[in-house]
C-alpha cells in the first residue's frame, strides 16, 4: 500500500504534530525524531524531517504529500498549497522588537528604520502598511545580536516565551501577528490521494473539535 509522506519540522512542533496523530488515531507506532535519520518510516507513513523554512517547498513540489508549517513560514514564502486545517499548536507571534531604550524611537512616527530578521517579506509589509521606510537586514542565524551589534536599531523575529529577547536586553516593542502550525496539503495530492487524505484530515479535525 502506497504511503502519504509527510514534511515535519525538527524540534517541538514535529513531538506535537505526532501527538496530534495519534491521538487522532491515524497512527498507532512511536515515532522518534531523536536519531540522524532524515526518513523515518511508520506502516502508513513516510515522515520527512527537515527545517521548519523547507516544509512548504517539499509540499509544494509533490515531494510531500502533506506537512506542518507555522504561519510565520507560509506568510512569508505563500506557497502554492492548500491549508485544509489550523493545528492550535506552534503558538508563538511575529514581533517588532529592540532595546528598551530604543521604544520612544520607534513611536516617534520615524521616517525610516533599521531592522534585522529572517522574514523580509513579512517586514516589509508591516512598515509599508505604516508609512514606515525600513532598510532591511535579512539574517539566518540569531537575529537577537543585530541590535546588540549596531547592525540594526530592531529585529523582527517570533517569539514564543520572550526569554530570548530577554537574556539579551531585548523587549518586544510592537506585535505583528499571532503564529500558528497550520496543516498543508499538495494539491495533486489533495486530488489523487483523496482517499487517504480526506480521511486524515476529518480525523483530526474531529480531536480537534474534541478539545474546544
Amino acid at each position: 500500500m502506497e504511503k502519504l509522506t509527510v514534511a515535519l519540522p525538527k524540534g517541538r512542533l514535529f513531538d506535537q504534530t505526532i501527538e496530534i496523530l495519534k491521538k487522532s488515531k491515524i497512527l498507532f507506532e512511536d515515532i522518534n525524531q531523536n536519531t540522524r535519520k532524515l526518513i523515518l518510516e511508520s506502516e502508513n507513513f513516510r515522515f520527512l524531517v527537515v527545517r521548519a523554512k523547507d516544509v512548504p517547498v517539499y509540499v509544494e513540489n509533490g515531494i510531500a504529500d502533506v506537512g506542518v508549517a507555522g504561519d510565520d513560514v507560509l506568510i512569508e514564502t505563500n506557497p502554492d498549497v492548500y491549508k485544509p486545517l489550523d493545528l492550535k499548536i506552534g503558538y508563538c507571534n511575529l514581533v517588532v522588537a529592540g532595546k528598551p531604550e530604543d521604544m520612544d524611537f520607534y513611536f516617534s512616527n520615524p521616517a525610516t528604520l533599521d531592522v534585522a530578521t529572517k522574514y523580509p517579506k513579512i517586514t516589509s509589509q508591516f512598515f509599508s502598511d505604516k508609512g514606515i521606510n525600513v532598510r532591511i537586514f535579512e539574517l539566518y542565524g540569531s537575529v537577537e545580536l543585530a541590535p546588540l551589534l549596531g547592525l540594526a536599531r530592531f529585529i523582527v523575529d517570533i517569539v514564543e516565551t520572550g526569554t530570548t529577547l530577554r537574556e539579551n536586553g531585548l523587549v518586544v516593542i510592537d506585535t505583528i501577528r499571532p503564529s500558528t502550525a497550520k496543516l498543508i496539503v499538495n494539491r495533486g495530492s489533495y486530488k489523487l490521494k483523496s482517499d487517504k487524505i480526506f480521511p486524515l484530515i476529518e480525523k483530526i479535525e474531529n480531536y480537534l473539535r474534541g478539545q474546544t
